[in-house]
């Protein structure tokens, strides 16, 4: 825990960028009757009938003191798919960063054995040696600022029914253009200090 915490109160570095990543999955709900259009004085009404076609997953990267966020939509969240999430991260996103701090969870997927599976070894070991992963601890999800991105994308675009992948990505793409565009920056104030003191319990006696 007071890894990732000290990590975040690092100044700000370009050449050595803080991006937290998390993934999630959104089913994919579509209607079974047409719904009724909104008219003056009434709601939109749809049918409490669904159809279930299947779900989608939502890899989530966020630099949280630059106001930076990309969300992809993918069909699954295997290995391989996070090994093309963190080659993007080094040769699209931050091609000229020293080395990048990635904040992620302790999921079976999430590590540098994924990457030499979907990649030959030489180009596996490039990307590896521009990464530094900072797991959370078990139970400790809460400390990665993708989770606050993803709730925010959840409130704001997820709580209606999405048929498909190609509405989803509309949704995804018209909440993350404005945030960009905007700067949105995420100010974390939870200290090791505020730890030591509130989570004094988890700490040996």
């Amino acid at each position: 825990m007071e890894d990732v915490l000290d990590l975040y109160a690092e100044p700000f570095d370009p050449s050595h960028p803080v991006v937290c990543f998390d993934e999630c999955p959104v089913q994919l709900v579509g209607e079974t009757r047409t719904p009724a259009p909104a008219a003056p004085g009434r709601k939109r009404r749809t049918d409490y009938e669904y159809r279930r076609n299947g779900t989608a997953n939502l890899f989530m990267l966020v630099q949280p003191r630059a106001g930076w966020r990309e969300v992809t939509v993918t069909e699954r969240r295997t290995k391989r798919e996070f090994a093309e999430q963190m080659r993007r991260l080094v040769d699209e996103h931050f091609p000229a960063a020293e080395r990048i701090r990635v904040v992620l969870d302790n999921l079976n997927t999430h590590g540098p054995a994924a990457l030499y599976e979907a990649f030959a070894p030489a180009m596996a070991r490039r990307l590896t040696q521009r990464l530094e992963f900072h797991y959370t601890p078990l139970h400790g999800s809460w400390l990665n600022m993708a989770e606050l991105e993803l709730a925010s994308l959840a409130r704001q675009c997820l709580g209606r029914r999405l048929p498909d992948t190609a509405t989803l990505e509309t949704e995804v793409g018209a909440w993350q253009a404005p945030r960009n565009a905007q700067g949105a920056t995420i100010t974390w104030r939870f200290t090791v200090d505020d730890a030591r003191l509130k989570l004094h319990r988890l700490y040996p006696a």
